[in-house]
């Protein structure tokens, strides 16, 4: 059984930055990309920014130059450096990752930014 575990998520002010954190855990045998999604309060859920194991990413334009995704191979962990911050990122941010073949979604941690 895989799960994934985010941290990192809290209140900062517009301008602010906040790096999020996602492990994977459990028996692992591959992962070929790792993500972030978002999802606030009445909107879908959408892409912030993902990562394949070879290090190839991928950023929505919203977030290019603010954010920047990094994979740590050997933690089986992704992160989410997030600078700039502006009320728009406020959501629920959630991790994905394609862990043995198969999509895996960790539980979402919240991130508020006041203006």
């Amino acid at each position: 059984q895989v799960q994934l575990v985010e941290s990192g998520g809290g209140l900062v002010q517009a301008g602010g930055s906040l790096t999020l954190s996602c492990a994977a855990s459990g028996s692992i045998f591959s992962i070929n990309s790792m993500g972030w999604y978002r999802q606030a309060p009445g909107k879908q859920r959408e892409l912030v920014a993902t990562i394949t194991s070879g290090g190839s990413t991928n950023y929505a334009d919203a977030v290019k130059g603010r954010f920047t995704i990094i994979g740590d191979n050997a933690k089986n962990t992704v992160y989410l450096q997030m600078n700039s911050l502006k009320p728009e990122d406020t959501a629920v941010y959630y991790c994905r990752a394609l862990v043995n073949y198969a999509l895996q979604w960790g539980q979402g941690t919240q991130v508020t930014i006041s203006s």
